[in-house]
């Protein structure tokens, strides 16, 4: 189905109000000629082109001025090995339910990543994680096509060059690639992840079980982030920042209590929310946009929040972190302009000078 001059608010968890010039929803592989030849076409007048999947990560921060594809392909094939599980998922497979249905099936190891909000085809891109475990920890594979030629595309787990929140789709040249599905395994020998942040506080860790983490990761999101459908938020606004040992010592030395994370490249990886907490951003409102005051990491849609209220907010969180830690937050979050993706150091210089 094809949609002209649409409304993209029921398609971004932000709930901002944007218009695309088209909207395709691409719902069936049989559909890929036309959408092929409707991308063409959007090229060939110089029109920028965009891939979504539920909006779960993205801030439309104006109007989109060409053709949005819509990602809505289903189904889920399961089979087994001697060693493992093989699951081969739609690209529009909801995230959460996939990690519900594997539990429900007895099929455990995503247990951790319950929760994040999206599909499944967003999943590669983002390398989502939470709690110890990413989505590289599980991928085999990603499959997408590239929509300048049509070819239909195979990468291996190393080859889509996984990193802390961050793939090869996120690059210059993959902007054309709409992934169409990925293929997992899981080990039938589970090992529990549950000594990351609050799981530690799970009883019984000896005898732990994959249903018993999927509980306690529902509640502690549930009571951490607050429901999309009721505030309009993306999660995780920004990301950890990453920072040298020696930065690190640093601020230690004058916040003893900060969290930190040793890194295998001996760098470490710090707490933003517990960042924008200490620079007593909490609750900070800007017009209708706001920091969540149970977690500082969510920027949430309070009061029919316009783009510019979380842009401007965003920035103030950001300089003020920067000026009390000298850390550099980095958004997590998309930001999509009139001809495509962008960055809050962009629009902010747009923002003011309106």
């Amino acid at each position: 189905m094809i949609e002209t001059n649409c409304s993209l608010k029921p398609f971004n968890t932000f709930s901002i109000e944007a218009k695309a010039q088209t909207l395709f929803h691409f719902n069936d592989m049989a559909q890929l000629p036309e959408l092929l030849d409707l991308v063409t076409k959007y090229h060939s007048e110089n029109k920028p082109v965009l891939i979504l999947g539920a909006g779960s990560n993205t801030l439309f921060c104006e109007d989109f001025s060409g053709l949005v594809i819509k990602v809505e392909l289903l189904g889920v094939d399961i089979s087994t090995s001697d060693e493992h599980y093989i699951l081969q998922v739609a690209a529009g497979e909801d995230w959460h339910q996939l990690v519900t249905d594997c539990i429900a099936k007895g099929i455990d190891g995503l247990e951790n990543l319950a929760l994040i909000p999206g599909v499944v085809g967003s999943a590669p891109v983002q390398n989502i994680g939470a709690y110890g475990t990413e989505f590289k920890d599980f991928c085999e594979s990603v499959e997408y096509v590239d929509l300048l030629t049509g070819e239909l595309v195979v990468l291996s787990a190393a080859e889509c060059l996984f990193a802390y929140r961050d793939s090869i789709f996120k690059h210059t040249g993959m902007s054309n690639a709409l992934i169409t599905k990925v293929t997992l395994t899981l080990s039938k020998q589970w090992q529990p992840h549950s000594r990351y942040g609050s799981l530690q506080n799970i009883e019984n860790q000896e005898q732990v079980s994959a249903k018993q983490i999927y509980d306690s990761v529902c509640q502690i999101r549930n009571e951490k982030l607050p429901d999309p459908e009721k505030l309009g938020n993306v999660g995780s606004f920004f990301k950890n920042p990453v920072v040298s040992q020696q930065q690190a010592d640093a601020l230690l030395r004058l916040y003893p209590n900060m969290p930190n994370y040793p890194q295998n490249d001996k760098s470490i990886k710090l707490a933003a929310g517990w960042l924008i907490d200490q620079a007593g951003l909490k609750g900070k409102t800007v017009g209708g946009a706001a920091v969540h005051k149970n977690q500082a990491l969510v920027l949430i849609n309070q009061n029919n929040a316009t783009s510019t209220d979380v842009i401007l907010l965003a920035d103030l969180v950001r300089t003020k972190v920067k000026a009390m830690f000298n850390v550099s937050l980095e958004h997590e979050v998309r930001f999509i302009g009139r001809e495509g993706e962008t960055n809050l150091q962009q629009v902010i210089k747009y923002v003011r000078a309106k």
